[in-house]
Parts: structure tokens; C-alpha cells; sequence
């Protein structure tokens, strides 16, 4: 895995992946090998769900055909810088389990953890992903052809390898570079919860 230099540092020892791993939006049009693209499904195979209901779905673009439909998909903003990703996925998840036909509250959860699955297998390969709340939700149900009534759409997500930040518009430039994140004392709590610490 080609890891990019960063100034991020964890507080304590953790596997650098997970310090690696950020959401750039410069993104080179190097089509990514249909084989590869099936070992970042892969990873998202093997998460762990609830009741292992896998309630997780994908739809992806890689012709230049589905690219124009899933481009069409996203907010101008995201549109913008995705343009160049050469795979473009929509994600989404089963809203109830298969065998109950009950609501199955933690298929979000579960989803999650397959997209953060793929995230990460997309580094050991030498890629990389952006997920994207920005994205016409009407529109995917409709041209996606997913049932509204069964299936909740979360996301999209570009991937692709990284690219040259001078492609962007000068107002992405300066936010290209990975983020920090919030020290644990802000989010973890030993015993019980304590909402003074959030305010």
C-alpha cells in the first residue's frame, strides 16, 4: 500500500491505514481493472451485520455510459470534482430483515461497516474513496430503478487513484489534504454519558 505523506498522528499505536485513509476529490480518469473493483466488494462482503441479514446493497458505474447516468446523480458541488473518478457507486441498504419482514433499525449500522470495509481494501490496493451525501436521492431511486418501499439510499462513493489537486477549482485546492479528527476525550465515555462534555 502507497501511503501519502500526512501529518496526521494517532494519540495511541494504531494500524496506519486507518490514519491513511482520507477522501480526496482529485481523482485520475485510469480505468481501475474490473477484478479490482470486485476484491473492494469483496471486503464490503465480509462485515459483520445483524442477524447476518447483509442487508447492504451496491450499484456501480464503470463504462462511459454509466458514468453519465451516475454523474447526473450527484449535486453540482460533488459533480464538479467527480467528474474525473473512473468508478462511481451508489449505495444503499435493505430496509427489513428477509425473514421477519420486520424494520431492521440497524441496517444503516451495518452498512457502514461494509462501505468502511471497502474504504480501507481500496487502500491496500493503492486507491482511493470518497463518500458523498450530496446526491439527488429522488432522482437514484427512479433511474437506478430501486424500490423506494424496500431500500433506503445512503450515499455515493467515488474511487480511483489519486490525482493532481491543481485539476480542482481553486476553492477545493485548499481542502485537499487529509482532516483532522476530534481527541477521544471529546466522544468516549467511561460508565455513563456526560452531556456537559458536549457543549
Amino acid at each position: 500500500m502507497k501511503e501519502m505523506d500526512t501529518t496526521r498522528t494517532p494519540d495511541f499505536p494504531v494500524e496506519s491505514i486507518f490514519v491513511h485513509r482520507w477522501s480526496p476529490r482529485a481523482f485520475t480518469l485510469e480505468p481501475i481493472p474490473e477484478e479490482m473493483i470486485h476484491q473492494l466488494f469483496e471486503a464490503a462482503r465480509w462485515a459483520p451485520s445483524c442477524f447476518n441479514e447483509q442487508p447492504w446493497r451496491f450499484c456501480y458505474a464503470i463504462t462511459p455510459e454509466e458514468l453519465v447516468l451516475f454523474r447526473s446523480l450527484l449535486v453540482d458541488a460533488n459533480r464538479i470534482w467527480a467528474e474525473n473518478a473512473p468508478v462511481l457507486v451508489i449505495a444503499f441498504t435493505k430496509k427489513n430483515f428477509t425473514a421477519s419482514g420486520k424494520s431492521n433499525r440497524h441496517a444503516l449500522f451495518d452498512t457502514g461497516a461494509a462501505w468502511m470495509s471497502l474504504a480501507l481494501q481500496a487502500m491496500k490496493l493503492g486507491l482511493y474513496t470518497h463518500a458523498m451525501a450530496g446526491i439527488q436521492t429522488d432522482k437514484v431511486y427512479e433511474a437506478l430503478n430501486i424500490p423506494d418501499s424496500e431500500y433506503e439510499v445512503i450515499c455515493a462513493i467515488a474511487i480511483g487513484k489519486i490525482g493532481d489537486p491543481a485539476q480542482l477549482p481553486e476553492t477545493l485546492q485548499t481542502r485537499e489534504h487529509p482532516s483532522d479528527r476530534k481527541p477521544q476525550t471529546e466522544f468516549i465515555y467511561q460508565g455513563k454519558f456526560s452531556p456537559d462534555k458536549e457543549e
